[in-house]
């Protein structure tokens, strides 16, 4: 890292900045300029905490060479990392991208639920998403059946060969969500819930990160190295829109260039969500297919049996009829960027 120093920065507050680095390992270079002292400091990070630094007198400023985000960087491994589940469905990599479907809220009909599972499941769909346990803005909103919800869940996936993603909102059900799923979804709002993320870090479930409403990349990045450095690392990360300014025609704003940028600095896998990202069921096939196109790992969509009954989303859920539709332009241009990719690699070989 480098400190710069205060322009009006005295020696005893320099020496007392290079004596502290010295003291926990760093390998010291003082610049000593017309204007600003500038210190070069090597060695781990993880030794002393850049606050402290910060809080010294004569301290201006602390820039990184690297990123805070050590175990999702591409500094820290180059190739990018694959998630394997017991069926054999690879996401990341070179792996032909993912789709994962289902309603945003289990409910009570459990043969809709059924619906939506076959239809997945013949579109070649590998996973059933959809909510136990809902976070909701009101009160007053529907916000889950609880562990029947999770049972639904995991009989229609058996029912059809899916596999389960749901979401976990508190710690203390970590292990009853366990049970039922194959993939453990921490939701956007839950984001920057570190004691929830350190909970999933002790899980050997594949954990489904998905950015918060309003946080960089940056962010959304280190709350993935809180998973990882608690020791799970099978991270899969899901760009599912941002707060925006202009609310009148969508709900978010889905950051498409955010795949492409998490590419080039982490190699952990990621995955859109068109239909948070915009709220609106017209917008989820042609934001799905930029998602894809900028090299996304995978889709996540919400599909209802009867969206206008939906006890949830309704108006960002597809119908079974819709869904068809969209999947069968979707799984077109899935194949297609498979194959261009798979050339590629080949070529490269």
């Amino acid at each position: 890292m480098i400190i710069i120093m205060e322009r009006d920065a005295t020696k005893s507050n320099i020496q007392a900045v290079i004596e502290l680095l010295n003291s926990h390992g760093f390998k010291v270079i003082a610049h000593e300029g017309d204007v600003h002292t500038v210190i070069d400091a090597l060695g781990d990070k993880t030794t002393l905490s850049p606050a402290r630094i910060e809080a010294m007198d004569g301290v201006k400023q602390i820039k990184f060479i690297r990123e805070p985000f050590r175990l999702a960087s591409r500094d820290r491994k180059s190739e990018d990392t694959v998630i394997e589940f017991s069926n054999g469905v690879k996401i990341g990599g070179a792996n032909r991208p993912v789709s994962m479907v289902g309603p945003c809220s289990v409910e009570e009909n459990y043969d809709g639920l059924l619906q939506v599972a076959v239809a997945a499941k013949e579109l070649g769909c590998q996973f059933l998403r959809g909510g136990a346990f809902k976070p909701r803005t009101s009160p007053y909103d529907f916000d889950g059946l609880g562990e029947l919800g999770l049972q639904y869940l995991r009989k229609a996936a058996d029912e059809t060969g899916l596999l389960v993603v749901t979401e976990l909102m508190d710690s203390t059900d970590l292990d009853l969500v366990c049970h039922y799923a194959d993939v453990i979804q921490i939701g956007a709002r839950n984001m920057q819930n570190f004691k929830l993320l350190k909970s999933v870090g002790h899980c050997n479930k594949p954990v489904i990160l998905k950015r918060g409403p309003a946080s960089t990349i940056r962010e959304f990045l280190l709350a993935a190295e809180h998973i990882m450095y608690n020791g799970n690392e099978q991270v899969i990360l899901c760009e599912r829109g941002l707060k925006s300014f202009d609310s009148a025609f969508t709900r978010n704003l889905l950051d498409i260039s955010a795949v492409p940028v998490i590419k080039k600095y982490s190699h952990l896998p990621i995955i859109i969500d068109p239909s948070h990202g915009t709220g609106q069921r017209y917008l989820i096939e042609p934001m799905a297919k930029a998602g894809l196109v900028v090299g996304a790992d995978g889709v996540m969509v919400e599909v209802h049996y009867n969206p206008a009954e939906a006890l949830s989303d309704g108006k960002q859920s597809l119908s079974i009829p819709q869904f068809k539709e969209v999947f069968a332009h979707l799984n077109t241009l899935i194949d297609t960027l498979h194959l261009e990719k798979s050339s590629t690699l080949s070529d490269v070989e």
